[in-house]
């Protein structure tokens, strides 16, 4: 994670500005915040880049499809598919900026700068954190040291990692954080014109949860299935069994944990530890949480990817 900046971005620079909607282009009406602001509303007046403005949808990230996160990922891919652009930056709300921004990350090959950016507060209070967070967006989309990092995120001074963040504060300006700072880039080969979205399904697990939920997901044709388990991976037995349920009638299953920090790695036993899991078929992401585990899954079984590829793409993800 390196500091933000608000200086402004250099003369001779040309950037897209992709916008999306989210609580960055939101105002307060009698009904609540909702998105209103245009990408002309949003682009920075102190930046001397030339900036070419694309209005691709206005809805709360919460409310996003798959579709749409495939839409902003193929804006991405075509805007840079203009030699003269330097760097593009996406206004996004915050609630899933973690998954698009990672599902981007995943996609996009050219090196250029592609930064993600949203806002705690909406665009007509006091609190206004969107302008900065934009103009930070747009120092990091034209700064060469960026070229090659992936998809970073600008978000309260801060500039990260789109892989393995995960929102921390739904009040805090500096929302995002990393489950760690270095995990490696992986990207999945395949052309955007050739996917065919996948369905994958996450369901939280707790003490009391019925298994039921994983047999109702394979009846519903699930591609596949992310587990956000307890601690290192953990559940109850039952819970096992249906994986390996699932997993016979070739749904893939990946397991994570809802704990923010730390590798998951199979520790445990006793019929529903990690352990049992693996033994039953699941795939353990170690660095993944459920958010961003989802979107690996759901990219690579929208690409045609096989079980052990899968397994393979999870295996190498981490720093060790």
């Amino acid at each position: 994670m390196t500091p933000g900046s608000t200086s402004t971005a250099p003369s001779g620079i040309r950037i897209v500005l992709i916008t999306t909607g989210g609580t960055i282009a939101a105002q307060t009406t009698a009904d609540g915040a909702v998105p209103r602001l245009s990408a002309d509303d949003l682009r920075p007046a102190s930046t001397r880049a030339e900036v070419d403005t694309v209005d691709l949808m206005s809805v709360d990230s919460s409310a996003m499809t798959v579709a749409d996160q495939f839409a902003i990922v193929a804006a991405i891919v075509e805007a840079q598919a203009d030699p003269g652009v330097d760097g593009v930056v996406i206004t996004h709300g915050t609630d899933t900026l973690e998954e698009s921004a990672y599902l981007a990350d995943l996609f996009v090959t050219d090196d250029r700068p592609v930064v993600f950016t949203g806002a705690q507060f909406p665009a007509d209070t006091p609190a206004s954190d969107g302008p900065a967070n934009v103009e930070a967006a747009f120092v990091a989309a034209t700064d060469p040291a960026n070229r090659g990092r992936g998809v970073l995120v600008a978000l309260g001074g801060e500039i990260r990692s789109a892989r393995g963040i995960f929102k921390g504060s739904t009040t805090h300006a500096a929302a995002f954080d990393n489950v760690h700072d270095d995990l490696p880039r992986r990207r999945v080969d395949h052309p955007l014109s050739r996917v065919r979205s996948a369905r994958v399904d996450t369901f939280a697990l707790y003490p009391g949860v019925s298994p039921g939920i994983i047999a109702a997901a394979v009846s519903q044709q699930a591609s596949g299935i992310v587990l956000a388990a307890t601690g290192s991976g953990n559940t109850h037995p039952d819970i096992t069994a249906e994986v390996n349920a699932a997993v016979r009638a070739g749904i893939v299953v990946v397991v994570t944990s809802r704990v923010p920090y730390g590798a998951v790695d199979p520790t445990y036993g006793g019929g529903g530890g990690a352990v049992d899991l693996e033994r039953a078929g699941a795939i353990v992401s170690r660095w993944l949480r459920a958010p961003q585990a989802r979107m690996a899954l759901l990219a690579l079984l929208s690409t045609g990817a096989t079980a052990d590829e899968v397994r393979e793409f999870f295996r190498t993800v981490g720093p060790d």
